[in-house]
């Protein structure tokens, strides 16, 4: 297989950083986007430091649509093409992002500018591109927020249904030409975002017990997921939100 150009939003931690390793492992060159340069530089120091030519690091801030635009930029300058987009980037919002009669209103409008205006902006931006060389696969990675609404997480909750829906919108209007688009729905993972929780015995158990499989999941979960849906045996896989959560949505 030709190596793949691909763009990995929220790159140096978490989920993306796991995403962005497997896919340099496997041969592809990433565009690793992240709101952190120290982030993305200690993950060139480190994590990647065996494929430095086959990573570019750009930081910027996903809802900010000229930060969005330049790296994209970045991407065809320097392979004339982008083959996957990853939009990883996310935020839970900060802890008066809880219910919707508490929640301030910037902090509402921040959770929603990085989880579904950083999403549209980088489909907005890599679009073109794709559909000028009739071929191209989206990832956005939503949650099982999706479909169950987590307690005292509006906002986060609002945000993830309407990344699932903009992923079945671009589904439906480029499946035409060439262009897949799904989202990957993660449950509880330990990631930073989740530590602080999953690192209280208590919060722990009361997570565990609602899991039918009983356990947390890994970042390297979510990468090999993330890597099947942007791979050609998922080639049929367009407009899907696939679930990945131990059996939490089942009960």
């Amino acid at each position: 297989m030709n190596q793949r150009i691909v763009v990995v939003t929220g790159a140096a931690s978490g989920n993306g950083l796991a995403i962005t390793s497997r896919l340099l492992a496997g041969g592809d060159f990433v565009i690793a986007f992240d709101l952190s340069a120290t982030a993305l530089a200690k993950c060139e120091a480190t994590e990647w430091a065996g494929w430095r030519d086959a990573v570019l690091t750009v930081a910027g801030d996903v809802s900010q649509e000229a930060a969005v635009l330049h790296m994209i930029d970045q991407a065809v300058k320097l392979h004339g093409r982008v083959d996957v987009l990853v939009n990883n980037a996310g935020i839970t919002g900060n802890p008066l992002a809880t219910d919707v009669h508490t929640t301030p209103v910037s902090e509402f409008d921040r959770v929603m500018a990085v989880n579904v205006r950083g999403v549209f902006l980088g489909c907005h931006a890599v679009l073109p591109h794709m559909l000028a060389r009739r071929a191209g696969v989206i990832l956005n990675i939503a949650s099982v927020a999706s479909f169950v609404a987590f307690p005292k997480r509006a906002a986060y909750t609002a945000s993830k249904g309407a990344v699932v829906q903009l992923t079945r919108s671009i589904a439906v209007d480029y499946a035409q030409e060439g262009i897949r688009c799904n989202a990957l729905c993660p449950g509880m993972i330990e990631t930073p975002m989740t530590q602080w929780r999953l690192d209280q015995p208590d919060l722990r158990a009361q997570v565990l017990a609602r899991i039918p499989q009983n356990e947390i999941g890994t970042t390297e979960d979510v990468a090999a997921t993330a890597e099947f849906l942007i791979g050609p045996h998922a080639r049929y896989m367009n407009g899907a939100a696939l679930v990945m959560d131990g059996g939490y949505t089942a009960v």
